[in-house]
């Protein structure tokens, strides 16, 4: 008798570019295996972070459907997608795909599950009206889950979502593979400052570059940015106006020893819920400069709250000029101590098996 296949989940993503919401699809399906089979939809057709998959998985890429210029009509072409893929799961990851959650009671999907990691800039000081009805009518029956307290209020008070169908799970990362490292830094040689993130409006990767300049540090820190976007041309030009010492490094495939090689962690962002990047400086031993959004005071150590700031470019100044007289080393070890309490893999990993188990057939998520 032949085994049934696998449970199929259908991902859809706004874009399979590299992110937090990407990385930690990625960082689950390695970890889950045969458990299951993946199709991943990317709405944009950026599947960079096909890379971050073990090429050993079951997955597929599938094309989106044609755009439609009403909503009626990309309703059924979404439809007629889902129908054709039939997945045993459907997730939808963020607003870019709440078209998919709309659509996949009219196909006939009774298991979905909704991701939600945070906003782009048109939400970073509130919530659109037209965006909270939505939210409120095409998720009253799916399972949402959200990586914050934040966004847990936020998805219980303001979309008004039934608290029975809301799952906090925080994220999680490999403490083996970041890890803390001395930095072989020379006597008297500036702080070399790290930043991992999309250079993307929300991120305000300016308002870092301007705070180093505000705070005139003695040597000079020395800063590396990993990521890339579309402000990346705007950030080169302001850096060089600054005459800052910056390497903007593009997409890195594996962040880890860029940790290791960094004094510090800094990000400037508008808006943020539980970045990975923060997790990840954590776990690597790195004191945290950061804007104060989203979840990062409740995720960083008590050591570590003075090094918060508004979201200001004199504010985040100050925080690099009361980074000098601090002890950073005790700051990073309290970091990876808290990151090896709260953000460990298989703790997310496990939250997520319990999750899924319901929508798999009978329960049973045994590798096939």
């Amino acid at each position: 008798m032949t085994p049934p296949a696998a449970m199929l989940i259908l991902h859809v993503f706004p874009s399979f570019a590299v992110g937090g919401a990407q990385m930690r699809m990625a960082t689950l399906a390695n970890r889950f295996g045969a458990r299951f089979r993946h199709a991943i939809v990317a709405l944009d057709r950026q599947t960079v972070c096909r890379g971050h998959l073990d090429p050993g998985l079951d997955v597929t890429f599938i094309d989106p459907p044609a755009s439609a210029p009403s909503l009626p009509g990309r309703l059924r072409r979404i439809r007629a997608t889902l129908r054709e893929i039939g997945p045993d799961l459907l997730i939808t990851s963020n607003w870019g795909s709440i078209e998919w959650a709309m659509a996949r009671s009219l196909a006939g999907i009774r298991r979905h599950i909704h991701t939600e990691d945070g906003f782009g800039p048109e939400e970073r000081q509130s919530q659109l009206r037209r965006r909270v009805l939505t939210r409120r009518i095409a998720l009253r029956r799916s399972e949402v889950v959200v990586p914050s307290s934040t966004l847990n209020d936020i998805a219980r008070q303001v979309w008004r979502l039934p608290p029975r169908r809301l799952h906090y799970i925080a994220n999680g990362i490999d403490l083996e593979r970041f890890h803390p490292a001395a930095p072989a830094r020379t006597e008297g040689s500036g702080l070399t400052v790290l930043c991992v993130a999309g250079l993307r409006a929300e991120k305000n990767l300016g308002r870092l570059l301007r705070a180093l300049a505000l705070a005139d540090l003695t040597p000079r820190p020395r800063l590396l940015i990993a990521g890339d976007g579309p402000e990346g041309a705007a950030l080169r030009d302001l850096a060089a106006r600054l005459s800052l010492d910056v390497e903007f490094l593009g997409d890195i495939a594996d962040p880890a020893p860029l940790y290791r090689a960094a004094d510090l962690f800094a990000l400037s962002s508008d808006t943020e819920q539980m970045p990975l990047s923060v997790i990840e400086a954590m776990a690597s031993g790195l004191p945290v400069i950061a804007t104060a959004v989203g979840d990062i005071r409740a995720m960083v150590s008590e050591q570590n709250r003075p090094l918060l700031a508004h979201c200001s470019d004199e504010a985040l100044a100050g925080a690099f000029r009361a980074a000098g007289t601090m002890d950073l080393t005790v700051i990073g070890a309290a970091n990876r101590r808290r990151a090896e309490t709260l953000f460990d893999v298989a703790r997310m990993t496990a939250d997520w098996l319990g999750l899924l188990a319901p929508c798999a057939p009978n329960g049973d998520l045994r590798p096939r």
